[in-house]
């Protein structure tokens, strides 16, 4: 990096707003939040978050990306690393071992022995996982299901939702029976009980809809990788009752399909980078839905 381009992305930043901003979306990186919600979040008039953004993204320091059928903006986290390190590289004569842990622009070298440790760790304590939506009703209570069974002790899944209906939807509820899920404690409830003292830390948080992956969510313990997985909404179809069993059907099938895709993963040797790079991956499995239902056949 040359210091005139540096000089560029300092001065982007050089307002409270703009910084609040990129520390906002620090939070949410790497998916990023729609402009909406980061304009509630930081009590900014639309017209001057405009403005912001613009700067912001002019300087190459957020991208606007679609994700269905919102605009989310994420931090550029290369160029923020980037502007980080040129700033620190000549640090103590540039040796960074000098500088101390949260200063240093090069990354310390980790003793393999603690790196090993930590895997260790990893293979003796279950993944968990949280899948969000907005009702909990159905997609979201489907993937806990699914990747409890699945996970075979390795992964612990959880479900909630943004805005939960209360109840689980009565023909997922069914369907999961006939697949031979155990469904007692099963319930719809909000994501705010994982943000409180004492709820589960989070190894990965998953949206299975559009809605919650735009809105605003908690902040979560730890440092939970996130992904998007987009489903169709049973709960808002429209359509007969077999055609509503069949979606049922086709959301359990592509939440399988990922589910047993992330499973297969050798999540406890990889890093955070290449763990997230697999969960997006998944997450852009077609949604190619089953075969209609047969014709019924006549009996007379």
């Amino acid at each position: 990096m040359e210091e005139r381009a540096a000089a560029a992305q300092l001065a982007a930043l050089a307002h409270p707003t703009r910084v609040a901003l990129v520390r906002l979306l620090a939070a949410h990186a790497p998916s990023g939040l729609p402009a909406g919600a980061i304009a509630a979040e930081l009590g900014v008039a639309p017209s001057s978050l405009s403005f912001h953004l613009r700067e912001l993204e002019a300087a190459r320091l957020i991208r606007p990306a679609r994700a269905g059928r919102n605009i989310l903006y994420a931090l550029e986290l290369a160029e923020l690393r980037a502007l980080a390190g040129f700033l620190t590289e000549t640090c103590c004569g540039g040796r960074p071992e000098l500088c101390g842990e949260g200063f240093a622009a090069t990354p310390r070298q980790e003793d393999p022995r603690m790196a090993e440790a930590e895997t260790e760790t990893k293979r003796k304590n279950p993944i968990n996982v949280l899948f969000l939506c907005t009702g909990n009703s159905c997609r979201s209570i489907m993937a806990e299901c699914i990747l409890n069974r699945e996970g075979q002790g390795r992964f612990r899944a959880f479900s909630a939702g943004s805005h939960p209906k209360g109840e689980i939807d009565g023909q997922t509820l069914d369907y999961l029976r006939k697949a031979g899920y155990p469904t007692e404690g099963l319930r719809s409830k909000s994501w705010d009980e994982f943000a409180r003292p004492g709820a589960p830390e989070f190894d990965v948080i998953i949206t299975v809809c559009d809605d919650a992956a735009g809105e605003v969510c908690p902040v979560w313990p730890g440092r939970p990788l996130t992904a998007h997985w987009a489903m169709p909404d049973p709960a808002t179809f429209m359509g007969s009752e077999a055609e509503r069993r069949q979606l049922i059907a086709d959301v359990y099938r592509m939440l399988g399909d990922r589910i047993r895709a992330f499973v297969a993963l050798p999540v406890e040797r990889l890093d955070r980078l290449a763990l997230q790079a697999e969960l997006d991956t998944i997450g852009r499995m077609p949604r190619a839905p089953a075969p209609p239902l047969p014709a019924a056949q006549s009996t007379a």
